[in-house]
């Protein structure tokens, strides 16, 4: 199907080399056939002229004067231009075409005693001749035209085949596919050559830097986590009061913050694996709602189903949509469980654009108006949803609010 949508795609390359080439060709064909026709003319109009001068010189020669032998004496039965030629050079010839059907060649002479004596010849077989010639050019032009266009449109499918390579493994390392690769080979070096093995070079230079990105977020993470622990020991160990509280909410937020570097980082390395066991959805999303201690509409649907997920990631899962529809949106938030889907609901002013058309990305919020933060909360739920082998779809309600739609497989 796709294959055929890009054979009638008019705008492709395939086409355009092909209309160039069409062209091209047509310009020569068109150019030579001008010449041919101009070149076989001109000869034409001298050997006609020729051909009526000798008739003319035969005819004098004779001196029949009886009318038998082609020669007008009388300049009335003369065309006018072959007239005035003769009395001003003497001597002169001048095609006929006043009949389409039997064109002549009149030859013309002015006689000592000022009499003018001329004679024509039938060039009737010249002009068929000519005409026979410019339909057998324009027949074969055409024949020629009918081979090359699809000749040049299929010597345009390599290259074209080599780009659209190219472009779609540069869709895929912008969706996020690092590994992919065009695999130039060993061919000849040419333009569409450089192009791949550029995007090549490009997503091992991106590859190499995101490893090192992801290195340093695990490193920085392992080295925090030591002496955030003490951080929190200590924290605890402080005596009751107002600025105890608020340093004690402040570990808890860098703490917060060193996990989810920690989980994003195993997460990139690939190292996660689900443990999956049929679970009743309904029953999951209601204690993942009660362990976050925030508050939101709960409803399930008609039908519940069973659902085969790891029960620890779904809930990690589904606290941060519940906290990140409080902290970025607006209430009331809206938990629905519908068969093997649940939907986080909030009614603020929605995702916005950069999220829904790139998915979450971390230390970005994307928007101020939905509050401020680091952006790993979606990042996570995110990674975990593909660990599970769920979906996970960011979309904003028509009346407003943002809804994260987790869709799970049913179990069996």
């Amino acid at each position: 199907m796709e294959a055929g949508r890009t054979l009638l795609n008019w705008r492709s390359l395939r086409w355009k080399i092909a209309l160039l080439v069409a062209a091209a060709c047509c310009g020569i064909a068109l150019t030579v056939g001008l010449l041919v026709h101009h070149s076989t003319y001109e000869r034409s109009m001298n050997d006609g002229a020729a051909k009526a001068y000798s008739a003319l010189d035969t005819a004098l020669s004779a001196q029949s004067g009886s009318g038998t032998d082609g020669l007008t004496r009388t300049s009335g039965e003369m065309p006018t231009d072959l007239v005035r030629m003769v009395r001003e050079h003497g001597i002169a010839a001048m095609y006929d075409e006043s009949d389409e059907y039997q064109p002549r060649m009149w030859a013309g002479k002015r006689m000592p005693d000022g009499r003018l004596a001329a004679i024509s010849v039938d060039m009737t077989p010249d002009q068929l001749s000519r005409r026979a010639l410019d339909r057998h050019m324009w027949k074969y032009s055409l024949a020629a035209l009918a081979v090359i266009i699809p000749l040049s449109a299929l010597a345009a499918e390599l290259p074209n085949r080599r780009l659209r390579r190219v472009a779609r493994t540069a869709r895929r390392i912008a969706s996020g596919d690092l590994a992919a690769r065009t695999e130039v080979g060993g061919r000849a070096g040419d333009e569409i050559t450089e192009i791949s093995a550029t995007v090549d070079s490009m997503a091992d230079s991106l590859q190499d830097r995101l490893r090192s990105e992801q290195r340093f977020t695990a490193d920085v993470a392992h080295e925090l986590r030591t002496p955030l622990m003490g951080l929190v020991t200590s924290a605890e160990l402080l005596p009751e009061s107002e600025a105890t509280d608020l340093v004690r909410d402040r570990v808890r937020v860098l703490r917060t913050l060193v996990e989810d570097l920690l989980e994003i980082s195993r997460l990139d390395a690939g190292v996660e694996r689900a443990d999956l066991r049929p679970v009743a959805l309904p029953d999951v999303v209601r204690d993942s709602l009660s362990r976050t201690g925030l508050k939101a509409r709960f409803a399930v649907g008609a039908a519940p189903a069973v659902v085969e997920t790891d029960p620890r990631r779904l809930d990690r899962i589904l606290a941060n949509l519940i906290v990140n529809a409080h902290r970025h949106g607006a209430g009331p938030v809206e938990v629905t469980v519908e068969d093997t889907t649940v939907a986080v609901r909030d009614h603020g002013s929605g995702f916005p654009d950069s999220l829904l058309a790139e998915g979450p990305q971390r230390f970005r919020t994307g928007a101020a108006e939905r509050g401020r933060g680091h952006g790993l909360g979606l990042t996570v739920a995110s990674g975990q949803a593909q660990v599970i082998g769920a979906s996970l779809l960011f979309s904003n309600a028509a009346d407003g609010g943002a809804i994260a739609t987790l869709r799970l497989p049913k179990a069996g």
